[in-house]
């Protein structure tokens, strides 16, 4: 699937561009306008190569090579270069690791002495006949990939592979102009011909790159969010726990124990493990947030119905204001009836005392919005940023997922969540969605 979004720019022209610099203008080209397909998952393929397998990364090759307009001549242009390359490859070698045990940053990376430099030396010698051997099937682009994989791994930028390139690519058009072109061929089209394969091999080692860095970050997040959560629920659990503890000591060791006071260590037991049952109810809500079914929305109905299945105390004064014609919103309703749920019992939480509940809704050309705004309490600007994260809780005795369930469900609605307070004079919620299509050619 293409990426509509992606600024289109005119073919690359190579019979237009200096052959020392295609590399340069290719690449820029390339991840401005190279084609993007959807995994099994719907996730971008470009960007999370990870999920590739073999046969996807061949395929993905192959849409590189057309894109660049890569031709068995192309093909063939390197295999009668390569003979008048081959014997000036351990010169290139030499320079390419002369480079890099100049830079401290990158020779950093190198931790295992002359004897890991010998083996590289050997699989870049290796790299380099691959390039020229002009076979260019699945197990080639697979060994490219896994250029990319391991920078990653050592630790290296990828800033100092694509110098590195750049100066292998050089030495490979100083080599040619030096040597003289095969016997019948153009100079130029066989630089340009090398430009284009340098430039793919690039793209695929690029693209590992940034595939492999991504997969390691997300997985850190993951593990911080983890650490987080688990921290969350050993905290919520622990308190009823620990209930639950007290009261079976009590009932297994008190003398004289009396009907009543057992009935009540029962009670006390009971109430804790319902409260942990809760916990772990809305943790798993949480994590297993079905996906919406979306269809059109009236805001003022789904208003309406959250306040009958949260109905407010007589003490809180609930307003509907509706800003131009009433805005509908694409959103599973059974989904946004949580999410206003969780607003209106936040909003009442804030206000023991009672107080004004208001909601505005308005229509902004694709987008509709929905503001939920009290006058209580208020949130102190030090936590504000952190009401929506997950086990995060002001109150006593919150779990801390209301709003994050909210922002959850939002956002699988392809909305939002965004928050205003000022400590003593209220809080705001805004909701935002896209907007449905025109009311009038909704069947209602």
């Amino acid at each position: 699937m293409t990426d509509a979004s992606l600024t289109a720019t005119p073919p690359l022209d190579y019979n237009q561009v200096d052959p020392a610099r295609a590399g340069v203008v290719l690449i820029q080209a390339m991840w401005a306008q190279a084609p993007r397909t959807t995994g099994p998952r719907g996730d971008f393929s470009w960007e999370t190569g990870w999920l590739m397998g073999p046969e996807r990364l061949a395929a993905r090759y192959r849409e590189i090579q057309e894109y660049v307009g890569w031709t068995d001549e192309d093909v063939e242009l390197v295999r009668e270069a390569a003979p008048h390359l081959r014997p000036h490859l351990p010169a290139l070698v030499d320079d390419f690791y002369d480079a890099i045990l100049r830079s401290s940053a990158a020779r950093g990376v190198l931790t295992g002495g002359e004897r890991q430099i010998e083996r590289l030396r050997n699989s870049l010698h290796q790299w380099l006949e691959d390039l020229l051997a002009g076979v260019y099937d699945q197990e080639y682009v697979s060994r490219r990939w896994r250029v990319g994989q391991r920078h990653v791994e050592i630790g290296l930028d990828q800033v100092f592979t694509n110098l590195a390139l750049a100066r292998l690519r050089a030495g490979v058009c100083r080599i040619l102009l030096e040597v003289g072109p095969p016997e019948g061929t153009a100079d130029p089209e066989a630089l340009i011909s090398l430009n284009k394969l340098l430039d793919m091999d690039l793209a695929i080692i690029e693209d590992a790159y940034q595939a492999e860095h991504l997969a390691r970050s997300q997985v850190a997040e993951r593990l911080a969010t983890l650490g987080q959560v688990a921290g969350g629920v050993a905290h919520e659990l622990r308190n009823p726990l620990n209930v639950v503890k007290t009261s079976v000591y009590f009932l297994r060791h008190a003398k004289h124990l009396t009907p009543e006071k057992q009935e009540e260590h029962f009670h006390r037991i009971e109430k804790h493990v319902d409260l942990a049952d809760r916990v772990i109810t809305a943790l798993s809500n949480f994590a297993k947030m079905p996906t919406p079914h979306m269809r059109p929305v009236s805001l003022e109905a789904a208003v309406a119905d959250a306040l009958d299945a949260y109905p407010t105390t007589p003490a809180v004064n609930v307003t509907c204001v509706t800003t131009g014609k009433a805005p509908w919103a694409m959103a599973d309703p059974d989904q946004l009836r949580i999410v206003l749920g969780n607003l209106i019992r936040n909003a009442c939480d804030a206000m023991p005392g009672g107080g004004p509940l208001r909601f505005e809704a308005r229509q902004q050309e694709n987008e509709v919005e929905l503001k939920v705004s009290d006058e209580g309490t208020g949130i102190a600007p030090d936590v504000l940023s952190r009401v929506m994260e997950p086990l995060f809780s002001t109150k006593a005795r919150g779990l801390g997922l209301g709003l994050s369930i909210a922002r959850s469900i939002l956002e699988k609605n392809r909305g939002g969540l965004v928050v205003a307070s000022a400590l003593g004079q209220g809080t705001t919620f805004t909701l935002r969605l896209m907007a449905a299509p025109d009311q009038d050619e909704i069947e209602t």
